[in-house]
């Protein structure tokens, strides 16, 4: 297949530390190089629609006022872990939701195997630390080549626990912490009965501006939200050469980071839209051409300061996107343990995410338990927006989140 090198991002996409590429090493050594880092177009492609199709599910789902914030990435990864445990349609279900139908189970994990040994390294100047880890119950029998492969392909860390001694939600909760620099401290607060195996995903990135906005530019602004009422925010001001693309119905602009293989682009839509008509509209083929129709000039651009936590429950935007079986007693996750019997009783992401005038960090977890049964005015972001954090030699997604109100620290 045609191979390209894999665009790297924080997505927002999205989503899932940073800083080591497997569960037993906090450093990657030697550092890899992008030109290591290669994924095949069409997964590339396929990826950034899941992307942008969990991201309108989710969106959807939480309404106009709320803001969002997942790890498209960090979910993909996931559920690709996850389903390498499943077998007949459940295993197609999934692999049809993750876009992943077009090519075979063998190379969606040598893609994921090049990811997680290979992006970490893409550039020295961000950190970015992927990690996998898989608990099972210490009485429940898991298969020898599901443990082999998720240990191979995903580098993942899988460990028998004592899933009743209370102190295993905080190895659970404690490996979540270590991997994302503190910034999920808990993704679990029991453990249930019926808990046999959780499957996990960190994903932790941490980026400086290439061009840092000046605190002192910094001012108190208005936000207008969108119920038309307004909040008061602190605006970064910036007026620098980027690229930027002016569509009919919405701005977008370039934020890089470090040494410019990462980036934030920020969706703006237009004054008579809504940040939902641009999300509903953004495809794997939207965001190739905006790429493209993206060039260098001068711009003046305002965007809010804001940090976020944020979490949500996944079931039911995956059932929607076509994986439903997986969630009922009708599941196959044979390839896990021969006898059946076994269901994805919760598919959830933590994720957080802080924007200032040095740059960007964010971090997300995701976790599945399986179960028995240049403008002449400003571009302000003073309204709505939309962003998407990515690796740009290849357009992977790996954060996406929508800001709907700055001054909203979590999404409870």
């Amino acid at each position: 297949m045609k191979t390209t090198l894999f665009s790297t991002l924080l997505a927002v996409v999205t989503g899932v530390g940073l800083t080591a590429i497997s569960c037993q090493n906090a450093t990657v050594t030697p550092p890899s190089t992008a030109s290591e880092l290669r994924v095949s177009s069409p997964f590339a492609d396929k990826t950034s629609q899941f992307a942008f199709d969990i991201s309108k599910q989710v969106i959807a789902e939480e309404g106009q006022a709320k803001n969002v914030f997942i790890s498209p990435l960090s979910l993909h990864i996931a559920l690709g872990m996850i389903l390498n445990g499943a077998n007949g349609q459940t295993a197609q279900e999934i692999q049809k939701t993750l876009k992943l139908d077009a090519q075979t189970l063998t190379e969606a994990n040598k893609t994921y195997q090049n990811l997680m040994e290979n992006l970490p390294g893409v550039d020295p100047e961000v950190t970015l630390t992927l990690a996998n880890s898989v608990w099972y119950r210490n009485t429940f029998s898991v298969e020898t080549p599901f443990q082999d492969l998720l240990k191979q392909s995903f580098k993942a860390d899988v460990s028998a626990q004592d899933f009743n001694d209370p102190a295993t939600v905080g190895k659970i909760n404690g490996w979540a912490s270590q991997k994302t620099n503190g910034k999920i401290p808990k993704v679990l607060d029991q453990i249930q009965p019926d808990n046999v195996m959780f499957l996990m995903n960190a994903l932790y990135f941490k980026g400086d501006w290439k061009t840092q906005f000046k605190a002192e530019q910094t001012i108190d602004s208005p936000f207008k939200l969108a119920s038309g009422a307004t909040t008061t925010v602190r605006m970064m001001r910036l007026n620098t050469e980027l690229n930027r693309a002016f569509r009919p119905t919405y701005t977008a602009f370039e934020l890089p980071y470090g040494s410019d293989k990462f980036a934030m682009t920020v969706l703006l839509p237009a004054e008579n839209s809504t940040t939902e008509a641009l999300i509903n509209n953004l495809t794997s083929t939207e965001w190739t051409q905006l790429q493209q129709a993206m060039t260098a000039g001068t711009i003046d651009i305002g965007l809010p300061k804001f940090t976020l936590n944020y979490d949500i429950k996944l079931n039911k935007a995956l059932s929607v996107l076509g994986m439903p079986t997986a969630f009922t007693d009708a599941a196959d996750f044979t390839n896990i343990n021969k006898q059946g019997g076994l269901t994805l009783s919760f598919v959830k992401q933590n994720t957080f995410v802080a924007v200032d005038e040095t740059g960007t960090e964010a971090a997300a977890v995701t976790t599945g338990g399986i179960s028995v049964t240049s403008m002449p005015i400003p571009t302000l972001c003073n309204r709505p927006f939309v962003f998407v954090i990515h690796e740009k030699t290849t357009g992977t997604i790996l954060f996406v989140g929508k800001i709907a109100d700055p001054t909203k620290t979590s999404n409870s």
